[in-house]
């Protein structure tokens, strides 16, 4: 196994004097898919949320082997964490191209001659945004905003995507491509941390799992051995049959 990339402890955060999160501790390897299971109301979005430095938090988290935890959201941004959050937030009004060349601003700042390449990597990852680079935002449907989403974040070359929710709201058959792009990702070396409530499909392609329940992670594993667990088949498995 190979080094965590990404390594929390202790880790506790919520919204003013509501603690949502209760002393977790997880980590991620370099190049490995992460999955955050767990029902509504469990804290998996707040966990992202603290992980990008939009919420305070009290404990440690360690990005590459040194503490983010004190960094603003601006700083982890350039240190190559991105956040692709569960309602997306594109600029609907703008196209499909300016969406994802405002994803590349931490390439720009790096002073990358080429980032405008990246372009070209994410138009191969997702043909459709290619084709529909000059239409606005608002007007694409719900799975081409998610892909847009997916490719504004990869603009800034992230090392760790965090990934809330990507298959919310989107039809069974749509769901399957985005997860075969976060295998194709995979393959790329970016470390991924998927938080789902499909957690069927999220486990099938994540490398290890944490089920997380009630602010606290209840189970973890290789993503194989939770899917074989009683207790996650019963609890999470019977309703992702969809």
């Amino acid at each position: 196994m190979n080094a965590p990339l990404l390594k929390v402890t202790d880790l506790r955060a919520g919204y003013g004097r509501a603690e949502v999160l209760h002393g977790l501790s997880l980590d991620a390897a370099k190049g490995s898919v992460v999955t955050v299971i767990g029902p509504n109301g469990a804290g998996k979005s707040t966990l992202l949320n603290t992980l990008m430095g939009m919420l305070p938090a009290k404990g440690s988290i360690e990005f590459d082997g040194a503490s983010i935890t004190d960094l603003t959201l601006e700083e982890r941004v350039m240190l190559g964490i991105a956040l692709v959050p569960e309602k997306r937030e594109l600029f609907g009004s703008m196209s499909v191209q300016d969406n994802l060349v405002l994803g590349a601003y931490r390439q720009v700042r790096l002073r990358n001659a080429r980032w405008r390449d990246r372009l070209d990597d994410v138009f191969t990852l997702f043909p459709r945004l290619q084709e529909r680079r000059s239409q606005e935002a608002g007007t694409l449907s719900g799975g081409e905003r998610q892909m847009l989403a997916v490719g504004r974040a990869l603009m800034s070359r992230p090392s760790l995507l965090m990934l809330d929710e990507p298959s919310l709201g989107l039809a069974p058959l749509i769901v399957k491509e985005i997860f075969s792009i976060i295998e194709t990702l995979r393959q790329t070396g970016v470390t991924i941390v998927l938080v789902e409530q499909n957690a069927r499909a999220a486990l099938a392609v994540a490398d290890r799992g944490f089920v997380l329940e009630m602010g606290e992670i209840g189970l973890q594993g290789p993503a194989d051995d939770l899917a074989r667990d009683p207790r996650v088949i019963d609890t999470y498995l019977g309703a992702a049959k969809k």
